[in-house]
């Protein structure tokens, strides 16, 4: 993984920190992964990690748990 990507997924951890909602951290991780597909560029891994966790917050958050 590229430095560039590595900063970038580190700021959008730095932002999720700061959020308290899961749905809204999923969106911005949804969104950056759309920006990468939409360039024609590899989803990096850890985002997309990111994005099972959080999807996984979010239905136990939905369930009450």
């Amino acid at each position: 993984m590229s430095e560039q990507m590595q900063s970038e997924i580190a700021n959008l951890n730095t932002q999720i920190e700061v959020l308290d909602d899961p749905r809204q951290c999923y969106a911005l991780v949804k969104e950056r992964i759309h920006q990468y597909r939409a360039s024609g560029m590899k989803v990096p891994e850890d985002l997309a990690r990111m994005e099972r966790q959080l999807l996984t917050e979010c239905l136990c958050e939905s369930q009450g748990r």
